[in-house]
C-alpha cells in the first residue's frame, strides 16, 4: 500500500510538473486530452490510496468521477473546441482546480501533514466547491445545446466575440433561441466582464422587440439565474442590468409577466424598491406595477409585507415623482384585493393618497384617484369615512376643476362619485352649483364614461330647483345619451338624470319645446326600436308629463299616443299611465290620433 502510495505520489507530481512546464498547451484538443488522461487518472488513484482524511477523499472522488463522466461527454459533442465559453473559460479553470489538488494529495501523503490538519481539511473542502463549480458549469453547458453551434461559422469578430452577436430582425426561431442560451449560459459559467456583456446584450435583444422576444427568454433562458443577481450581495453593476432585464420582462407580455412572478420575483423587486439605491427603484417600481396587474401577484403584495413599501414609496420626498406614481398604480391594482384594504388602511394609505392628489405628477394624481374610488367602492363606509376626513372630497374636488387631461377628469370624477355614497359627502355635493356646472360640461362634451358618471350623480343627488334649473342645458345632451345602444347603464344613467330634472317645471318646459329632443324621445318608445329598452323612454315621458301644460300636446303630436297604445298592449310598465296623461283621459281623441298616426304609417 506505501509502495502504490508513493508511486501515485511520484506520478502526480511529474504530471503537475509538467503541466507547469506548458502552461497553455498549444490546442484546446491538447489541453482535454492532458486533463482526460493524465490529471484525472492520478487524482482518481490518489483518491482511493489517500490514507489521512479518507472521508473527504471519498467525496472528492465521487465528484471526480462525476465530473470525468460530464467531461467525456462534452469530448463527444462536434463542436466543443470552437465553444469560447468552454475553451477559454472552463477548460484553463478546471485544468488550474485539478493541479491544486495534486498538490492537496502530495501534503496527505506526507505523514508530517504540512500546513496542519485543519488547514488541509479546509483546502480540500475548498477543492470539492470548485469540483461541484465546475460541474454545475459542464453540465449547464451541455444542456443548454451551444456545443452542439460552430462557433467557427462566423465571421472572424464574430468568432472571438465575448458574446455571440444579437441577431437581427430577420433571425429566426433556432437562432434567437440559441443566442439567449448562450447568454444565460454567460451569466452563470462566465467572469463579471462576461456577465456584464452578457446582461448588455441581453438589453440589446430585448429592447427590439419585447413582446415577441420576451417570450422567447423566458421559454429558452434561466430565469432564477436571472433573479438571483438582484440580491444586494450581487455586483451592483449586474443587479442595475439584471434589474432592466426584469423590468423589460415584466412589461413586455402578459406571458413574460406571470413567467417572471412565478419564477419569485416579487418579494426581491420589493426589498429595492424600499431600500435599494435611487437608480434602481424606478425600474423596480415599473415591474412591480405591471406584475401587480395580475390579481395573484396584486394578493401576493400584502404576503410580502410589500403594501407597507408601496405607502412609503408615494409619501412626497421619498422618491422620484415616477416612484411615486408607479408605487401609487400598484396600490391601485392591490386596492381591488379585498384582504388588503384592510392592511393598506393600517398603513396610512389614505392620507398618502390624498395628498398625492395635490403634490404628485399628473400620472400620480390620476393613480391616487382611482385607488381612492376602488377603496371608497369596495372598502366600506369606515374608509370612506377615512377619505373624507382626510380631505380627499375637497381635493378630488379641486383636482376636478383643475384638470384638462380626459382620463384624470374620468378618474376624478369615479372616486368623487363613490364618495357620495356617503351621506356627508352627497349633502355637501348637492348643495354646490360649481360642482353642477362641472357636471354639465362633462354630460355636453366629456368622454363616454365622465358622461356617464355625470349622469348618475345627477340622478342620485339631491339638489336643490335652482341647481336643477342650471343643469337644463344638459337636457338634449342627456336625451341623445339615452338612444347610445351600448352600454345600458349609460341609458339607464341618463333616464335617471332626465327624471330628476324634470321635477322642476321649467325644465319640462325647456324640452318640450326643443323639437329635435322630443322627436328622438318619441322614436325611442317605437316598439320597432329595440337599441333601448321601453322603460326607461316610459319613464322620462312620464316625467315630462307630470305637470299640465303644453308639454302633453307637443309629445302627442308627435306620435307618442301610438307607440305608446303598442306598449300597453305589451304590459310595458308605466306605458297606460303616461298614455292616459297625454290623451287627458279622452278615449276618443285618444282613438283618433292612433288612428291619423296609423294612416301615417300607412302612407310612408
Amino acid at each position: 500500500m506505501t509502495d502504490h502510495a508513493s508511486l501515485t505520489s511520484s506520478a502526480a507530481v511529474a504530471a503537475a510538473a509538467e503541466d507547469d512546464g506548458d502552461e497553455s498547451p498549444g490546442s484546446p484538443t491538447e489541453s482535454l486530452d492532458l486533463i482526460l488522461h493524465r490529471l484525472f487518472p492520478f487524482l482518481l488513484a490518489a483518491a482511493v490510496s489517500a490514507r489521512s482524511l479518507v472521508g473527504r477523499w471519498r467525496l472528492l472522488h465521487s465528484k471526480l468521477s462525476l465530473l470525468l463522466s460530464a467531461l467525456v461527454d462534452t469530448s463527444a459533442s462536434p463542436h466543443w473546441s470552437s465553444n469560447p465559453l468552454f475553451r477559454d473559460h472552463l477548460l484553463p479553470a478546471l485544468r488550474s482546480t485539478l493541479r491544486d489538488l495534486l498538490s492537496l494529495s502530495d501534503r496527505c501523503l506526507d505523514p508530517s501533514l504540512p500546513g496542519g490538519k485543519l488547514r488541509l481539511q479546509s483546502d480540500l473542502d475548498i477543492a470539492a466547491s470548485a469540483l461541484s463549480l465546475h460541474l454545475h458549469d459542464l453540465n449547464l453547458l451541455l444542456r443548454s445545446g451551444l456545443l452542439h453551434h460552430d462557433s467557427s461559422h462566423s465571421d472572424a469578430d464574430s468568432a472571438a466575440a465575448i458574446v455571440l452577436p444579437v441577431p437581427g430582425p430577420s433571425a429566426s426561431r433556432a437562432e434567437l433561441a440559441l443566442f439567449v442560451r448562450d447568454v444565460f449560459a454567460r451569466l452563470q459559467i462566465g467572469t463579471l466582464d462576461l456577465k456584464h456583456k452578457a446582461l448588455d446584450s441581453l438589453l440589446d435583444l430585448l429592447a427590439t422587440d419585447p413582446a415577441k422576444l420576451s417570450r422567447v427568454v423566458v421559454d429558452e433562458g434561466d430565469l432564477p439565474s436571472l433573479l438571483r443577481l438582484l440580491d444586494p450581495s450581487a455586483h451592483s453593476l449586474l443587479r442595475d442590468r439584471a434589474v432592466a432585464a426584469i423590468c423589460h420582462l415584466a412589461t413586455a407580455s402578459d406571458a413574460s409577466r406571470h413567467a417572471v412572478f412565478e419564477e419569485g420575483a416579487l418579494g426581491p423587486l420589493l426589498r429595492l424598491l424600499d431600500s435599494g439605491p435611487a437608480a434602481l427603484k424606478e425600474r423596480a417600481a415599473a415591474a412591480i406595477h405591471a406584475m401587480t396587474a395580475d390579481r395573484a401577484c396584486a394578493w401576493a403584495v400584502s404576503a410580502y409585507g410589500g403594501v407597507s413599501i408601496l405607502v412609503a414609496a408615494c409619501h412626497t420626498g421619498s422618491g422620484s415623482p415616477a416612484v411615486q406614481a408607479l408605487a401609487a398604480g400598484s396600490l391601485r391594482n392591490v386596492a381591488v384585493i379585498e384582504d388588503s384594504r384592510a392592511s393598506m388602511a393600517e398603513d396610512g394609505a389614505v392620507p398618502v393618497l390624498v395628498d398625492l392628489l395635490v403634490s404628485g405628477n399628473l400620472e400620480a394624481q390620476k393613480n391616487a384617484a382611482l385607488c381612492l374610488a376602488s377603496l371608497a367602492v369596495m372598502g366600506g363606509s369606515e374608509i370612506r369615512v377615512a377619505i373624507l376626513q382626510e380631505g380627499g372630497l375637497r381635493r378630488l374636488l379641486q383636482f376636478l376643476r383643475d384638470a384638462s387631461d380626459t382620463e384624470a377628469v374620468d378618474h376624478a370624477l369615479r372616486a368623487i362619485s363613490a364618495l357620495s355614497a356617503s351621506p356627508a359627502a352627497a349633502k355637501l355635493l348637492s348643495s354646490s352649483p360649481s360642482f353642477f356646472a362641472r357636471l354639465t360640461d362633462l354630460i355636453k362634451r366629456g368622454s363616454s364614461a365622465s358622461r356617464q358618471t355625470a349622469a348618475s350623480l345627477v340622478a342620485d343627488l339631491a339638489p336643490g330647483e335652482d341647481i336643477k334649473r342650471s343643469v337644463a342645458e344638459s337636457i338634449p345632451a342627456l336625451v341623445k345619451m339615452m338612444e347610445c345602444s351600448k352600454p345600458g347603464s349609460a341609458q339607464q344613467a341618463a333616464a335617471g338624470a332626465l327624471t330628476s330634472l324634470l321635477a322642476v317645471p321649467s325644465n319640462r318646459r325647456e324640452l318640450s319645446r326643443d323639437e329635435k329632443s322630443v322627436t328622438r324621445l318619441v322614436q325611442m318608445l317605437d316598439p320597432r326600436n329595440d337599441a333601448v329598452g321601453k322603460q326607461l323612454p316610459v319613464a322620462v315621458v312620464l316625467a315630462l308629463t307630470a305637470g299640465r301644460g303644453g308639454a302633453r300636446k307637443r309629445i302627442a303630436e308627435a306620435g307618442a299616443c301610438h307607440h305608446l297604445q303598442k306598449l300597453v298592449e305589451a304590459d310595458v310598465p308605466g306605458a297606460k299611465k303616461a298614455l292616459q296623461r297625454i290623451s287627458g283621459g279622452r278615449l276618443k281623441q285618444l282613438f283618433s290620433i292612433g288612428f291619423l298616426t296609423a294612416g301615417m304609417d300607412g302612407e310612408e
